[in-house]
């Protein structure tokens, strides 16, 4: 049986959608599964800053150059979140159960031209079915919908997650996404509200109406995955998002007892 697929959209840019796709990756191999990120975002390309060590293959080559490469080629490990002392790049790998790999765009404005066509979008879908077929869960990792590769996602994807800040403006843009969802065949299945550290009051929202509320967290890349070793409310709020979007159980235990349960209720 085939992994459950999984579109993470950007209601709006800097929504946190690239994080969150991270974290929901490093959270379920936390717990011993095999999780992919696909990137969907050509344009901003962010999905490669999380990546340990240096790209070399990435995704748009596969839908361009090198078609007949095997997923793998372009496949890399979540870095381990850890900045040295100096600011360099983090100092390994994520160490975990499970794998929590990436597949980013890290591509020239040519290639990534090249990767936008029509014809690329059907070739990322297929490469979306083909990580299914090597992991328990993939993410795709998407821009607000409006590129050949945004649609690609949300129409190929089991289910399909709204990621919005938590504020007035987030729910705003959160109507608008559900009709270009909508407008492409689509439909959004749940929505995740993200608090950003240093959200002004008036721009404030609770995320009340949605699904989940990611509490803030340190926004910098050399802090992520969070979710590799952390127990807080961030973690158990990640924990929840991944089993509502898998339709899974994780086994994670946290310290403070009865925390995701809390979340929940």
């Amino acid at each position: 049986m085939q992994a459950t697929t999984l579109a993470l959209v950007g209601a709006t840019g800097g929504a946190g959608t690239t994080r969150t796709a991270v974290e929901l990756a490093a959270v379920g191999a936390r717990d011993g599964r095999d999780v992919a990120v696909v990137d969907a975002a050509f344009t901003t390309q962010g999905l490669s800053e999380y990546v340990f060590g240096l790209v070399s293959t990435d995704l748009t080559a596969l839908l361009t150059d090198e078609t007949g490469a095997s997923l793998s080629a372009a496949t890399y490990p979540i870095g381990a979140g850890r900045e040295s002392d100096d600011g360099d790049d983090p100092d390994g790998a994520a160490n975990l159960p499970g794998r929590a790999d990436l597949v980013p765009a890290r591509a020239p404005f040519e290639r990534a031209a090249r990767a936008k066509t029509a014809e690329a979008a059907r070739k990322l879908e297929r490469r979306v079915d083909e990580a299914a077929t090597a992991y328990d869960a993939v993410v795709v990792d998407a821009a607000p919908v409006g590129s050949n590769e945004a649609v690609a996602a949300v129409t190929t994807a089991d289910r399909v997650e709204a990621v919005t800040p938590a504020t007035a403006h987030g729910r705003d843009a959160l109507q608008r996404l559900r009709g270009r969802v909508a407008d492409v065949g689509g439909s959004v299945d749940g929505t995740i509200a993200v608090a950003r550290v240093g959200e002004s009051d008036s721009g404030r929202d609770d995320g009340a109406a949605a699904d989940t509320r990611l509490p803030a967290v340190d926004p910098a890349v050399g802090s992520a995955p969070e979710a590799a070793t952390g127990t807080g409310d961030y973690v158990a709020a990640l924990a929840e998002t991944y089993e509502r979007a898998f339709d899974a159980a994780l086994g994670i235990e946290f310290e403070e007892l009865g925390l995701v349960e809390r979340i929940r209720s």
